[in-house]
């Protein structure tokens, strides 16, 4: 599978894994079962540790231009995610777009940043490699 394809299909699981671990925080009516912060919480850390375990899958079959990959990755993602949000999160809580990007939409820039700097770290790691007798 090619780089870009694998790109796309792990951006929609980076959304769909928070998406179906907060099903249960919801009552049937939609309403929230349990503290707004506890939630919020669990979904930045769930959607952070899923991020971080799927660049570290991607950033294992990359080897050269890791940055300018890991901001191709980030770039990806977050247009996923702000996209599947706007289909679907939205009509199902009601919510407006200025009020969705206040208290979610911008906290995806985190997904771009923690892919350059996946990329970063990655190219670094590679010229010590080659630096190494």
């Amino acid at each position: 599978m090619n780089f870009t394809l694998k790109t796309i299909l792990y951006g929609i699981l980076v959304w769909l894994v928070p998406f179906i671990i907060a099903i249960p925080f919801y009552s049937p009516d939609g309403s929230l079962l349990v503290d707004v912060h506890f939630f919020k919480t669990v979904m930045i850390l769930t959607g952070g540790v899923i991020g971080a375990v799927i660049l570290i899958r991607l950033f294992s079959e990359i080897s050269d231009q890791y940055v300018r990959k890991g901001g191709i990755i980030g770039a990806i993602w977050l247009i996923i995610n702000w996209i599947l949000d706007l289909g679907i999160l939205l009509p199902l809580n009601g919510m407006d777009i200025p009020t969705y990007f206040g208290e979610i939409g911008l906290r995806y820039l985190m997904i771009p940043i923690m892919s350059v700097m996946a990329g970063y770290i990655a190219g670094n790691t590679a010229n010590k490699d080659h630096m190494r007798p």
